[in-house]
């Protein structure tokens, strides 16, 4: 007869500890799924980071436009290169400046082609990132959201280690 003490039978053998690290190694393991995914994405909207970065910006903004300075802010990049951005969107024709008489900018907004184009590279995979969100129940969808809120308070608190190179 099987000893129940150590075979698993009427508890988990794995550590609190190890079950810990088993979540952290999933979420590396999509982490770097979801960066291989981004590049595969900027490679075939022939854009940058800080462009995919803008345009989801702008996307979240009521009426898909926002001030320069927002960008600035959100992007953390001076303002010269945020203007250096604007203009490679803008040819693409991905993004529209509204200026001022004086013919300054005063927004940015992201074109209809920005949202075909983004729908058209990332629909899918929405798609099946949203079916695997509503395929879970109501209590692990709370459970995972409480988990990856949690984990961007963690990160976000995170100060620079004293001494280490600042980027």
């Amino acid at each position: 007869m099987a000893d129940t003490q150590t075979d698993g039978y009427w508890y988990d053998e794995r550590s609190e500890r190890e079950r810990a690290r088993e979540v952290l190694e999933s979420l590396r393991l999509y982490r770097a799924a979801e960066r291989a995914m981004r590049r595969r994405t900027r490679d075939e909207m022939s854009m940058g980071e800080n462009e995919l970065l803008a345009l989801r910006f702008l996307f979240r903004q009521p009426d898909h436009c926002a001030q320069p300075a927002a960008l600035v802010a959100y992007l953390g990049i001076s303002p010269a290169a945020t203007s250096v951005l604007i203009d490679r969107l803008e040819r693409s024709g991905h993004v529209e400046r509204e200026t001022d008489a004086g013919g300054h900018p005063i927004s940015v907004r992201a074109t209809a082609h920005a949202d075909q184009d983004v729908r058209h590279t990332l629909g899918r995979m929405h798609e099946l990132m949203y079916a695997v969100a509503a395929g879970m129940d109501a209590q692990a969808q709370a459970n995972v959201s409480d988990f990856l809120r949690a984990m961007a308070d963690a990160v976000d608190g995170v100060e620079p280690a004293a001494g280490a190179p600042q980027s």
